[in-house]
């Protein structure tokens, strides 16, 4: 499977010929993040219902996102069919005609625009789709809005793989990080056997101390301090990560979740620290954790 961003783009033309009639559109779908399905829709007034068209395909191929999706449809013959009334026409024509040759001192010669605009002279008649028609026309919409909702999946894709590489490629520093402190922690014992004798020598006038407590200070300090289980927690999380990488679509949530975890265990890392060494790293892990998390944050 392969990894989903959020964000995409795609724009799709066709046309259809209904009775020596084409009618030509452009669907634009525009997705972006969210935390769920949001869908946001623009279609021309008579054709307000093909919203059930855009949910039904949009929900068969996407789970998560904001789309916008908005249609543009146009028609080679006038909207509108203009119906003249000839025998009114020229029946107005004649009487009109006598009354201003008998009266053109008080009428000026009739306009043929002013006769146009008499009542029943000319009709005009919205072109209107017959039933039949119509379902074509929504049937091919339909058809041609799945098509641009495969080019925005594949769009989306092409941008998940892309957010794949750069995941996996943090993954890999957290992992050489983990590795770095735990083999700092190798060390810790000594390290801390070290630096309770100098703090008892700086205190005391006599640094001979039982060889046995000076061991159980140790202990108490090295258990204090322990993160073995952070790291191998860490460790944990980074394999489930490839894996939901691998795993592929519809995996954001997973991961986001995973991003929690995975700074719930570097803060700890961090808290426990007894090392300048081990709390650069720890500061290092916080900030790739968060560089996956932004990364996440784009996938569907």
């Amino acid at each position: 499977m392969i990894l989903s961003s959020m964000t995409g783009f795609t724009r799709r033309q066709d046309e259809i010929n209904l009775n020596d009639t084409t009618y030509q559109w452009v669907w634009e779908i525009k997705s972006v993040n969210a935390k769920g399905m949001d869908i946001k829709i623009k279609l021309p007034q008579w054709l307000a219902d093909c919203d059930e068209i855009v949910k039904r395909v949009l929900g068969k191929y996407f789970a998560r996102g904001t789309f916008y999706a908005s249609l543009d449809i146009k028609t080679d013959a006038c909207e509108q069919e203009a119906e003249l009334n000839e025998p009114l026409l020229n029946t107005l024509i004649v009487k009109l005609n006598e009354v201003y040759v008998n009266n053109q001192e008080l009428f000026t010669k009739p306009s043929p625009a002013e006769l146009l605009k008499v009542s029943g002279v000319l009709n005009i008649k919205e072109k209107v789709l017959s039933s039949d028609e119509l379902q074509l026309l929504k049937e091919a919409l339909e058809k041609s809005f799945d098509g641009a909702a495969l080019d925005l999946q594949q769009n989306r894709r092409q941008e998940g793989a892309k957010i794949a590489d750069a995941l996996e490629g943090i993954l890999q520093k957290i992992q050489l990080i983990t590795q770095k402190v735990e083999d700092i922690c190798k060390n810790t014992a000594d390290k801390m056997r070290e630096k309770l004798q100098k703090q008892i020598q700086d205190l005391v006038s006599s640094p001979d101390v039982a060889p046995e407590r000076l061991e159980q200070e140790v202990l108490f300090l090295v258990m204090k301090a322990d993160v073995r289980e952070e790291l191998d927690r860490l460790a944990v999380h980074v394999k489930t990560a490839r894996e939901l990488l691998a795993e592929g679509e519809f995996v954001g949530r997973r991961l986001d979740f995973l991003c929690q975890e995975l700074n719930r265990e570097t803060n700890t890392l961090c808290s426990k620290s007894a090392d300048i060494e081990q709390t650069k790293y720890g500061m290092e892990l916080k900030a790739l954790i968060e560089q996956f998390r932004e990364q996440v944050q784009n996938v569907e």
